[in-house]
């Protein structure tokens, strides 16, 4: 039997299904001739099945790298009915559920194993992983790795350097959603062959696209008449506020129908809860954030509406494709309110942090010089950068050549036995014993918790950070003591000669800017898109580089030939004396926290930033105040005010 016919009879034997999907065959092609390749396939589309049925037939280890909690626990449960031995290490799991999977990672019983990439940067996990045999290196969402795409993440750029150190004998990166020069990127970083870089066309026949300009006092009317006159099924609201979530499922539920919020700002129980009801149902409604529906393995979606406008078109993609995957009908409308922008363009601007907080935050990382370690939260709190932004910064200043990364550690450890240390101790015996002696003689009483500096540790015993971390793991894992790290840290090293910094932080800043610019033209691609005078979904499919040839016949325009209502300019709602009254007195309560006019006007607008929650200036009266006015019109009439 050929490895293809294998794949196929697995296929058959495991999933119940007798034929490939589209793109399949190539992806396992590249991936049994031991080349690395990329999955570009729409939600629904089989990307999961391209590295699960190989890992079935590798000698080794495929290690599934995902954002995706939901997914994860999803395809685990799944692959462990069908008695395939398939983990995943995740913040949900208990100490029993983390033992199990570390047990069967060192035993090499796995096939396959999930993480998110943070885990990558857990070093106690990396040592371990080092020492297995790692068949193929999988990458979901891999668009993440693109500083083009709509969801750059950082950590994504240091996937593809941890698959060659940890020696991954073949990669596999996978997207529902990539322009051409996201999957350009792509195959640059992870060292894939233009001929194994394997795109399905976007096109969904059963999926019907409205999207329909309406008024913001007529939308909740018109979704709830849509909700009663359409057949029930299984639907998904997104929306782009945690609050609107909320009260938008209470009205829902008042008037009669099964609805409820969801959102990250949920407890993990809460959200789990949430999640299995949906999953079990036949109609019920899920209001949500973007939080929720990836990885969802849920086939009979017959609704989603964008009650709030998506953030982008790569956005919009994967979202309406959790529709319809059991191939029968699903429709998919957008309700279009042209003031909604005003809110998600103020995300964008909430983003991009001062020109000083830029300088500031370069000549932090300089005062240290050559080798140091930083902690990123601490960095986002003393600039008030967002987290996300400190690491992508510090991603530019790697990428340009003037930092080196090392690999992060946790600068404490704490553990509580379980047992007295004399019985620890009793099943060692010679140096083992010795060494575990002074070790527990390096730790410190805390309250409940003893507490370990690990670098005096290894100074004192002359030992080295990987054995001492071994030892715990050990430890732990026997069950003579409960284990817990704190204080992420991340090794750097100035490279080459000192630079201008100013001049440095300058270009940083621009960079920043030029992002944002990009995330709003993301924005105004989606207007584009509603008021887009021909067949929709063709339009979509262009933006992804496909070439559809004939109308889809069944979209907006080609349902009624005509944009949706003639879009006018919004013009940018005007701030009542009132309201400004409000504001400056707010300010004044804030003191010099809200000094600086671009925060002031951060704060105005609703926008989160590590300084509002340091001084738990969220919860104060004006926070927010103006939320739905742009933040450019905020922060000019801040500016003409002046610094506080």
């Amino acid at each position: 039997m050929s490895d293809l016919a294998q794949i196929q009879d697995l296929m058959r034997q495991y999933f119940g299904y007798g034929e490939f999907r589209p793109g399949q065959r190539e992806v396992f092609e590249c991936l049994l001739a031991g080349k690395s390749a990329a999955a570009v396939f729409p939600t629904g589309g089989g990307k999961s099945l391209c590295y699960q049925l190989p890992a079935l037939t590798f000698p080794g280890l495929t290690l599934v790298v995902s954002p995706l909690i939901a997914l994860m626990k999803d395809q685990i449960d799944a692959l462990r009915k069908r008695r395939i031995p398939a983990r995943r290490l995740d913040s949900t799991l208990n100490l029993a559920e983390y033992r199990d999977a570390m047990s069967m990672l060192r035993s090499g019983e796995l096939k396959m194993l999930y993480v998110a990439p943070e885990r990558l940067l857990n070093e106690r996990f990396c040592e371990t992983l080092l020492q297995a045999k790692i068949s193929l290196f999988a990458v979901d969402e891999a668009h993440c790795i693109s500083e083009w795409g709509h969801n750059f993440r950082p950590d994504y750029l240091r996937l593809a350097s941890f698959a060659k150190a940890c020696r991954a004998e073949r990669v596999l990166a996978l997207t529902a959603t990539a322009t051409a020069p996201v999957l350009a990127d792509i195959c640059k970083n992870f060292e894939i062959a233009a001929d194994c870089a394997i795109r399905t066309g976007f096109y969904r026949p059963n999926l019907t696209l409205l999207a329909t300009e309406i008024d913001r006092e007529a939308r909740e009317r018109d979704l709830i008449a849509r909700l009663r006159d359409r057949p029930a099924g299984p639907t998904i609201i997104y929306v782009t506020l945690q609050r609107t979530a909320e009260e938008l499922a209470e009205k829902l539920t008042a008037a009669g129908l099964s609805a409820q919020a969801y959102h990250a700002g949920l407890e993990d129980g809460d959200r789990a809860r949430i999640q299995d009801w949906f999953i079990r149902g036949t109609h019920e409604i899920v209001v949500a954030t973007i939080a929720f529906g990836m990885g969802i393995d849920k086939a009979d979606i017959r609704y989603v509406y964008h009650y709030n406008p998506p953030k982008s078109l790569e956005n919009y993609a994967q979202e309406i494709g959790r529709a319809g995957r059991d191939g029968q009908s699903a429709i998919c409308e957008f309700l279009f309110v042209r003031s909604d922008l005003f809110v998600l363009e103020n995300f964008v601007y909430g983003d991009t942090p001062t020109a000083a907080n830029v300088r500031g935050f370069v000549d932090e990382l300089w005062k240290h010089g050559g080798e140091f370690s930083v902690s990123q939260y601490d960095l986002s709190s003393k600039f008030n950068i967002r987290i996300n932004v400190v690491r992508t910064l510090l991603t530019y200043l790697e990428l340009a050549g003037h930092l080196s990364g090392g690999t992060p550690y946790y600068d404490s450890y704490q553990i509580k036995p379980r047992v007295p240390s004399g019985k620890i101790l009793a099943n060692f015996d010679g140096e083992r014993r010795e060494f575990l002696t002074k070790l527990f003689g390096q730790f410190v009483k805390k309250k409940i918790w003893l507490q370990l500096d690990l670098e005096q540790a290894c100074k004192n015993l002359r030992q080295s950070r990987e054995r001492i971390i071994r030892a715990l793991d050990y430890l732990a894992e026997q069950q003579y003591l409960e284990l817990k790290t704190a204080g992420l840290r991340h090794r750097y090293k100035t490279v080459g000669p000192r630079p201008d910094l100013a001049k440095l932080a300058n270009t940083l800043y621009k960079r920043l800017k030029d992002r944002e610019t990009r995330e709003l033209e993301r924005l105004q691609g989606v207007v584009d898109w509603v008021e887009h005078r021909g067949c929709q979904v063709r339009a979509l499919g262009t933006h992804f580089a496909e070439t559809e040839t004939v109308d889809c016949g069944h979209c907006t325009w080609c349902l009624d030939r005509e944009r949706p209502r003639a879009a006018n300019t919004l013009a940018a709602p005007q701030i009542a004396d009132q309201l400004w009254r409000q504001a400056l007195a707010a300010r004044r309560a804030g003191g010099t926290a809200l000094a600086d006019p671009h925060t002031f006007a951060c704060f105005l607008c609703g926008l989160p930033a590590p300084l509002f929650t340091r001084q738990k200036l969220t919860t104060q009266p004006g926070y927010g105040l103006l939320a739905e006015v742009p933040f450019a019109t905020v922060l000019e009439k801040v500016q003409a005010v002046g610094a506080a």
